[in-house]
C-alpha cells in the first residue's frame, strides 16, 4: 500500500515537472544544438546543464501519450520496481521500436540487475537508433570495462567523451586525457 502511493506520488511530480513538449522537429534541431554546445563546452557545470537539457529531450518525448508511458517506467525504476518497470518499457518497445530512450532506459535496468548481455544488446538498439547517445556508449564502456575488455571499453568511452567531453565516468581512463581547456 504503501508502495503505491509514493509511486502514485511521483509520478504525480513527474507529470507536473515534465517540461512543455515540442514537435519531434523541433526537438530534433534543439538536440543538434544542444549536442553543438556540448561538445565544445568551456567547463563542467556548462556541459551538465546541457547535458540535463538534452536528458529532458530524450526522456520527454513529444507524443504525451508515450512521454506518460515513459515517466511511469521511470518511476518504477526509480522506486525499484525493476521487474515492473521493465514490463513497462518491454510494452513500449514493442509499441515504438524506434524510440531509443525506451531501449536505453531498459538497458539501465538490465546493468542495475547485473544483467550485461541484455544490456548491451540494448545498448547497441539506442546507439542504431540515436549514434550520439553518450549515455548508452559510457554505460556499455563501463560493462566492457567490468567485464575485463578494455579495449572495447576505451573505445566506446572515447566515442561518449567526443560527444559530451566532462563526463564522469572520464575518470576511469586516465589514458584518455583531461577534459579540454578552451581559450
Amino acid at each position: 500500500m504503501l508502495r503505491s502511493l509514493v509511486r502514485a506520488v511521483l509520478l504525480s511530480l513527474a507529470l507536473l515537472a515534465a517540461p512543455a513538449l515540442a514537435d519531434d522537429a523541433a526537438d530534433r534541431a534543439a538536440l543538434d544544438k544542444l549536442f553543438a554546445q556540448l561538445r565544445v563546452a568551456d567547463d563542467a557545470e556548462t556541459a551538465q546543464d546541457l547535458s540535463t537539457r538534452i536528458w529532458a529531450i530524450w526522456t520527454s518525448p513529444s507524443d504525451p501519450i508515450l512521454a506518460g508511458r515513459m515517466r511511469e517506467a521511470i518511476v518504477a525504476r526509480s522506486t525499484g520496481e525493476l521487474t515492473s518497470a521493465i514490463k513497462l518499457l518491454d510494452d513500449l518497445i514493442a509499441d515504438r521500436p524506434d524510440y531509443a530512450e525506451a531501449w536505453n532506459q531498459r538497458a539501465t535496468i538490465y546493468y542495475m540487475m547485473g544483467d550485461f548481455e541484455h544490456s548491451i544488446a540494448d545498448c547497441e538498439k539506442v546507439l542504431a537508433l540515436e549514434p550520439r547517445h553518450y549515455g548508452a556508449l559510457s554505460g556499455r564502456a563501463l560493462m566492457y570495462l567490468q567485464q575485463g575488455n578494455r579495449a572495447l571499453a576505451i573505445k566506446d568511452m572515447a566515442a561518449a567523451l567526443a560527444l559530451h567531453p566532462y563526463l564522469n565516468e572520464r575518470r576511469l581512463f586516465p589514458e584518455l586525457g583531461k577534459p579540454p581547456t578552451h581559450i
